[in-house]
């Protein structure tokens, strides 16, 4: 897995939510969002910031360039 997998998976847990919950909130599909949590697929940039923005972490943090969720 990559480190946005990862993240998404453990973020989405720590919020005890369903794929579901995130990809209506996120304003994608279901499926689409399956496939970025198991690295079957990288967002585009657009959704990639959505993600941010809805976890409250910054880009850098989903992608693993930084340990910081600020």
């Amino acid at each position: 897995m990559s480190y946005l997998s990862d993240r998404l998976c453990e973020m989405r847990k720590e919020r005890k939510q369903s794929r579901k919950e995130v990809s209506d909130a996120l304003g994608i599909a279901e499926r689409s969002y399956q496939r970025y949590e198991n690295a079957e697929r990288e967002p585009t940039a657009s959704v990639l910031v959505k993600m941010a923005d809805y976890y409250g972490v910054t880009t850098d943090y989903l992608l693993g360039r930084t340990d910081r969720r600020e």
